[in-house]
């Protein structure tokens, strides 16, 4: 049964050489049970739908296989290198730096928290009368995400900002390099 989540044939014709490429080599024991493809499209599907890992449909490989190759995949950064390196396809595609912008556009948002969150992780906005954390958010001019980043909400934009960017100097260190 196809899911919404899952990659296409043609998405997966793209993804399938970046995973094989960027996911780290580990010890062959036995031949796995399930694909890369099966694996890949149940930790979309709950990272889509917000389910529990032990709610993943049973079309989909055992939970806790999904489960733990999304912590392992997650743990060596796979996630990352595979969005940095379709974002600077896309980038190129409309002939644009591969890996860097030259325009980022910021904003931030004040949301509420739940009731069961600490003190340490929410403030109160004064300006939006909302007592909650704020998000952070910069992106490229084809809207792809840069970084992000949360607070409390009574921090500043401005602050907030400054904190944001300087949580990820190092990578505007590697693009001037």
């Amino acid at each position: 049964m196809a899911y919404s989540s899952d990659l296409t044939d043609t998405e997966w014709e793209i993804f399938d050489p970046l995973l094989q490429e960027i996911l780290p080599t580990k010890k062959q024991t036995r031949p796995s049970n399930w694909t890369k493809r099966e694996i890949f499209n149940g930790i979309l599907y709950q990272l889509k739908n917000g389910c529990n890992w032990q709610d993943l449909p049973k079309d989909f490989p055992p939970y806790s296989t999904v489960y733990w190759h999304y912590k392992q995949w997650r743990a060596a950064g796979v996630f990352e290198e595979l969005m940095s390196v379709l974002h600077g396809q896309v980038r190129e595609q409309v002939k644009k730096k591969p890996h860097w912008t030259t325009l980022i556009i910021i904003d931030s948002q004040a949301v509420k928290n739940t009731c069961n969150a600490s003190v340490e992780s929410k403030g109160f906005c004064f300006y939006k009368a909302t007592n909650g954390i704020k998000r952070h958010l910069a992106i490229d001019t084809l809207g792809f995400p840069f970084f992000t980043h949360c607070t409390r909400a009574n921090v500043s934009d401005d602050a907030g900002l400054i904190e944001m960017f300087t949580l990820n100097i190092d990578y505007f260190k590697s693009k001037q390099e």
